[in-house]
């Protein structure tokens, strides 16, 4: 198949975690892109040059879709005569692997495996090579999130209408790449954006996060700060692998012009002092780890500390960090302690500062003695939090 032309205009839909819509969009607008948060993400109708430039740039998406196809369809007859028609071939190559992820609700058709195995023969038929084999690994498939070559469909039925969507980005697009040595209750590295983007940080004053863990807010802190592009996130700086590269219609040209155009965009160093710190030592050494392989080892200051002896910059800034929720019995009396220690430091230490927490207890975030506001609601490992801040 012949490369993709630079001018078509494809119909693109960013995902998020529930509740980074919002933020994503306004990712999107800075990079002159205009899309339209709905639940569940942001859409948009877009180049080729737009649909390489978000997997490579946002950093907030979880994945990028393209959406090959929607129309009606009550019986596997009609299923069968709309997926025939589908050009497959544009997104798979000959003999490649497929997978697919089916979810139907209040349709007729609501046998998820049945239209995941029936898609996937037909998908055969048309591309050719796709053996019985494959096709069965693939649609017991459905829920793995980092896939290796196997390129992923979206197929989602509501009530009798089907949207058939073609994934870009192959692995998650929080798997920067840095991230192998991880603290406990690691923290996505998406969330973590959002968390600074949400709060209005754009990497022009100081960055505190006094419970670091393995380093992620201060990493992603910065790579904003710097201006490097997540996909960029690696100390070599060569792009992490996409699932589009693999498309038959690759535009390799446009690929080079977006990877050229991202890295001129990226500064030497960060300007501003960004700040890590946690009491164990072993997180601190899987952060400084992190942050080597994320290649802005030199912009994060990483030390061991409680919080109580946390040291801010001069000025003001943003302090900001992901406590634990206290969801474990028992854990109540040590996490008052210690919100309200968070409070305290940031009164005693870092006056006219913003703090910043993700919380998942109102009670708790009220013993910061700090006037709240909320800034996002989403979920983490499976717990529904929100992102709050306000001024000390």
């Amino acid at each position: 198949m012949a490369s993709t032309s630079s001018d078509e205009s494809l119909k693109l839909f960013a995902i998020t975690a529930p509740g980074l819509e919002p933020v994503c969009a306004a990712e999107m607008a800075a990079l002159g892109i205009a899309g339209t948060a709905e639940p569940g993400g942001v859409a948009w109708t877009g180049s080729v040059d737009e649909l390489y430039a978000a997997n490579l740039r946002l950093r907030t998406a979880s994945r990028v879709l393209v959406r090959v196809a929607e129309f009606n369809a009550r019986s596997f007859i009609e299923l069968e005569r709309h997926a025939r028609k589908l050009p497959w071939e544009r997104w798979v190559r000959k003999g490649g692997a497929v997978r697919l992820r089916v979810t139907s609700k209040k349709s007729k058709l609501y046998h998820e495996g049945a239209i995941a195995q029936r898609m996937l023969a037909w998908i055969g038929e048309r591309v050719g090579g796709l053996g019985a084999t494959e096709a069965e690994k693939a649609a017991a498939d459905e829920t793995e999130e980092t896939p290796g070559a196997a390129q992923l469909f979206v197929v989602r039925a509501v009530r009798d209408g089907f949207t058939v969507s073609a994934d870009a980005s192959g692995a998650l697009l929080h798997l920067r790449g840095y991230r192998q040595a991880v603290a406990k209750a690691p923290l996505r590295e998406t969330l973590a954006a959002a968390m600074l983007l949400g709060c209005g940080w754009d990497g022009t004053a100081p960055l505190l996060d006094p419970m670091c863990g393995s380093g992620t807010i201060a990493i992603e802190g910065a790579l904003i700060a710097r201006g490097i592009a997540p996909g960029l996130a690696s100390a070599d700086g060569q792009p992490r692998a996409y699932a589009f590269q693999q498309w038959p219609g690759f535009d390799a040209d446009a690929w080079a012009r977006v990877v050229d155009a991202a890295r001129a965009e990226a500064r030497p160093s960060a300007g501003v002092p960004i700040l890590g710190s946690d009491r164990d030592a072993g997180a601190i050494a899987a952060a400084a780890a992190n942050a080597e392989r994320a290649g802005v080892a030199a912009d994060v200051e990483l030390s061991v500390r409680a919080v109580s002896a946390v040291e801010p910059p001069a000025g003001t800034g943003l302090m900001i960090a992901n406590p634990p929720y206290g969801v474990r019995v028992g854990e109540g009396d040590g996490l008052r302690n210690l919100y309200a220690a968070l409070g305290r430091t940031a009164r005693e230490r870092a006056p006219g500062w913003t703090l910043a927490l993700l919380s998942a207890d109102r009670k708790l975030e009220a013993q910061a003695g700090v006037p709240f506001r909320e800034v996002l609601r989403t979920s983490n490992g499976g717990i529904p939090v929100r992102l709050v801040a306000g001024e000390v």
